[in-house]
């Protein structure tokens, strides 16, 4: 009876460890479950504790090791136990719907560009951004590369073909040249100008009296200049003539001009603008001159006086600036009367009944054209000569400014003057009426001229 007694208590004592055991295994699941972060975040402690408190979950045996429940339609429970039945760890699983293998597979398109995950309060995909990943083919290095914020990032791929056999603009006409030779330069350069001056007054019935007159000057400048690297030569030609007809009085000369001037210079290098340098110029008139009212006895003619200037110097030349300087210690000046009667009466300082004088001198010629306006020319021009045997220092001047006024292309307005001394050239006048001019010392001559009329330029 002893044992039998014993052998009782000893089954007793047995059922009440097993049982205790087994509630405190039930006990320390609930704790885990309670402080696990994934099922206090879904809410469903509650429905865990009534499933262990109604012994829905089975009693946890020493061999599972693994232990796993629906705790709902996406949620599963998951415990893992060691090899005496203690539990390891707790999580939950959730389950595989249509919407998570969906998300899955474009997870496993989009890597690693994209975390695609589906919001259930917005009803909506979220696409958050992660990083574009790019490789170094030159030392394999890894570049990750922050994407924009965009709220879209799958676009469909387009292919962009052309179609090589429509032609949209097709070439009519192609001319093609094989071989194409470099222009020659051109050393040449040309400046054409014809023009006539027109002034005009007219009276009727003038209180305060005039007479009607009319004038003409006639134009013409030809100039052609070649440069050539270490070559320079410039020829100019000038031509003037004038005419002026007043009431009551018989028709006048107001101009008459003929020049030509060549310069001829060489220059050792093509940077400086000094030349050696020659020089030809070349002055007389077309018709007769007269001092009026004297029509019967001329005082000028055509070659008498013609003037020859030939020298040699140094030319300084600026064509940007267009401005030229010339130097000629070595100038030769002829005086040409080849008029007998002026050559025997010693006009224009030769000897009487010789047709030439020459000088032996020094001569100084400046040109400067300047644009001081918009619409207006400059023109200066200044030739001094003095000669070395006869009176040195004694300056024969000739100044020459004008201003050219542009209207339009064809039509401008001049004005300037002329000023010439020459120690040769005596002032005649008649002082004492009796019908024959004396000659007189000689004196500044001036001219100024003011008109409008066209220029053609060619």
């Amino acid at each position: 009876m002893k044992n039998k007694h014993t052998y009782i208590v000893i089954t007793l004592l047995f059922s009440l460890s097993v049982f205790a055991q087994v509630d405190s295994t039930k006990v320390n699941i609930l704790n885990t479950i309670s402080n696990t972060d994934s099922m206090r975040s879904s809410g469903s402690v509650k429905k865990v504790l009534d499933m262990f408190l109604s012994d829905t979950i089975s009693p946890v045996k020493p061999r599972d090791t693994v232990k796993r429940f629906q705790l709902n339609d996406s949620i599963d429970v998951v415990i893992q136990l060691d090899s005496v039945g203690n539990y390891m760890k707790i999580d939950s699983v959730r389950r595989l719907t249509k919407l998570d293998s969906l998300k899955i597979k474009m997870n496993t398109l989009l890597k690693p560009y994209y975390d695609i995950a589906y919001d259930s309060l917005r009803n909506d995909y979220v696409f958050t951004e992660r990083y574009r990943l790019t490789v170094n083919k030159l030392n394999n290095d890894t570049i990750y590369i922050p994407l924009p914020k965009e709220k879209s990032y799958i676009a469909p791929i387009k292919n962009l073909t052309i179609d090589t056999l429509k032609v949209t603009n097709p070439i009519k006409v192609a001319k093609i040249r094989t071989r194409k030779y470099a222009d020659d330069p051109v050393w040449w350069q040309k400046k054409n100008s014809i023009g006539l001056d027109v002034n005009e007054a007219a009276f009727i019935n003038w209180s305060a009296g005039g007479n009607n007159s009319v004038s003409g000057l006639f134009k013409v400048d030809l100039v052609r200049l070649y440069k050539k690297l270490h070559l320079l030569w410039n020829n100019e030609l000038y031509v003037r003539y004038g005419l002026n007809s007043q009431e009551d009085r018989e028709l006048r000369k107001s101009e008459d001009r003929f020049e030509y001037k060549s310069v001829f210079g060489y220059r050792r290098d093509t940077v400086s603008n000094w030349f050696y340098s020659m020089q030809f110029n070349f002055k007389t008139q077309f018709t007769n001159g007269y001092k009026y009212p004297n029509t019967s006895d001329p005082i000028s003619r055509m070659f008498a006086p013609a003037y020859i200037f030939l020298g040699a110097g140094t030319h300084y030349e600026i064509k940007q600036q267009k401005f030229s300087l010339y130097l000629s210690p070595i100038t030769l000046k002829s005086t040409l009367v080849f008029d007998e009667s002026l050559s025997n009466s010693g006009a224009f300082g030769v000897t009487p009944g010789e047709k030439s004088r020459n000088e032996f001198g020094f001569l100084v010629e400046s040109t400067w054209n300047k644009q001081i306006a918009k619409n207006v020319l400059m023109s200066n021009k200044l030739s001094l000569y003095s000669d070395y045997i006869n009176k040195f220092g004694n300056v024969d001047a000739d100044w020459e400014l004008n201003f050219a006024f542009k209207i339009n292309k064809f039509m401008n307005a001049s004005i300037g003057g002329h000023l010439i001394y020459d120690d040769d050239v005596k002032y005649k006048e008649d002082t004492n009426n009796d019908g024959t001019l004396e000659t007189l010392g000689a004196r500044v001559q001036f001219k100024q001229i003011l008109g409008i009329g066209v220029m053609y330029r060619f």
